[in-house]
């Protein structure tokens, strides 16, 4: 997996904004399909799936249940 990709929930970051998650989202679309920047026919495609991807990860941060830590 790409090492550039932070971890996103606590302990590891107490905060995250959307563009971490859309940072996050980019480097994978980046990492899977093997273009740093698509081609301009293939932007539509690049751009949904970085958003798909910044979207079930903001669902699954909401969601996760962090054991022994309050708050």
């Amino acid at each position: 997996m790409c090492r550039s990709i932070k971890t996103l929930r606590p302990p590891y970051a107490e905060t995250v904004t959307q563009d971490d998650m859309r940072a996050a989202a980019l480097q994978y679309v980046r990492k899977i399909s093997g273009f740093r920047q698509p081609a301009p026919h293939n932007a539509a495609a690049f751009d949904k799936a970085v958003e798909t991807i910044a979207a079930a990860t903001e669902e699954l941060l909401s969601t996760l249940e962090v054991k022994g830590r309050t708050g």
